[in-house]
């Protein structure tokens, strides 16, 4: 059995959004690959006991088809440090991780385990978050709670249930908010958790790659004749209206959420110091703000790319490939958060530049 890294995804989405549903079917499916599901429930009810057992003092259950589900009461960490341990000792055997937040949860604590803590980085790699929004409930849920709008933000990749419920009209309205809030990610819609595996796993959202995953229309959507800015996507949105002016689309109601993602281009380069000056001072104060950050930066004096990205506090830089023959250099930054102060950050950022 292979000893690398053990790849762990976060499923998130709020309440009867479909966690339970994609989950049993990841677990009973015939895929030939053991997976160990963790249920975060953080002593909440746990809606989940039918395809658990109900005998809980047994924390470890094996399935059928190979795959381990563990529910946990205590810390995360303690509870992927002992499933680690139990891999290496040949007591279990799976090849991936698959955590359940709880509805309600925020999920970028979960993913921070995995960078801040040595022992769980030694065993595990992060691949990717996915969250699950429930299509007939969502444009409600998003306008009242905030857990949700950060959900989104939070995601490599989006699943949509229940479109089967809503007239098209609605789901179109509601990918259109949705790619607001979150670029990054692509949405797909699911019915009955019934979604191919390898659209789930070794999607590889964390990986520092200079592939920066923006839906190719956000970026193109926004040149509205400021070279080298992106705008908010979620002040203009640059599908066929000046610069500035709120979405009219027909029945695109305008929501100004607080989770809203811009992009920052520049051709100028970096200089290295003060961008790393910067960055710092920004996630010391707005970490907690900020959900996802990604960036390919053309810095001074180097004919490689620099990666980087990040979640809240935590941040990590590493050189990529080179710049090809013939490609423009360019900058690009995406940021996600809560209420960001894009001047501020824009401005900061101009003033980083050569």
């Amino acid at each position: 059995m292979s000893q690398g890294l053990i790849p762990a995804t976060i499923l998130t989405g709020f309440l009867g959004s479909g966690k339970t549903t994609l989950l049993r079917r990841v677990l009973t499916e015939a895929h030939g690959q053991k997976i160990a599901v963790i249920e975060n429930e953080f002593g909440e009810e746990n809606i989940d006991n039918e395809i658990l057992v109900a005998d809980t003092n047994e924390q470890i259950i094996q399935m059928s088809n190979g795959c381990i589900c563990c529910t946990i009461r205590e810390d995360l960490r303690v509870t992927l440090a002992t499933l680690a341990e139990k891999r290496r000792k040949g007591e279990l055997d799976f090849e991936r991780v698959v955590i359940e937040t709880t509805g309600l949860a925020d999920p970028g604590p979960v993913a921070q385990t995995f960078f801040i803590d040595d022992e769980i980085a030694e065993s595990f790699l992060l691949d990717a978050i996915l969250t699950l929004v429930d299509a007939k409930h969502a444009q409600q849920q998003l306008d009242s709670r905030q857990e949700v709008r950060r959900q989104i933000g939070f995601a490599d990749r989006l699943f949509l249930s229940k479109t089967d419920l809503v007239e098209p009209a609605e789901v179109e309205a509601l990918v259109h908010r949705i790619k607001h809030m979150n670029p990054r990610a692509p949405i797909q819609k699911v019915h009955f958790g019934e979604v191919p595996i390898a659209q789930v796993f070794d999607l590889k959202g964390f990986n520092l790659n200079a592939k920066l995953d923006i839906d190719p229309d956000f970026l193109n959507a926004d040149d509205h004749g400021h070279p080298g800015h992106g705008h908010a996507h979620g002040e203009d949105c640059g599908h066929d209206h000046a610069p500035g002016e709120a979405c009219d689309h027909p029945h695109h109601h305008h929501h100004d959420d607080d989770v809203k993602s811009f992009v920052f281009r520049s051709t100028k380069p970096f200089d290295p110091e003060k961008l790393e000056d910067f960055l710092g001072a920004i996630v010391n104060v707005y970490g907690p703000k900020m959900l996802r950050y990604k960036g390919v930066l053309r810095v001074k004096g180097m004919d490689r790319k620099v990666i980087f990205q990040g979640v809240h506090q935590l941040m990590g830089s590493d050189v990529g490939p080179k710049w090809a023959e013939g490609e423009a250099k360019q900058s690009r930054l995406v940021f996600i958060g809560v209420d960001l102060p894009r001047e501020l950050l824009e401005q900061g950022l101009e003033g980083c530049l050569v």
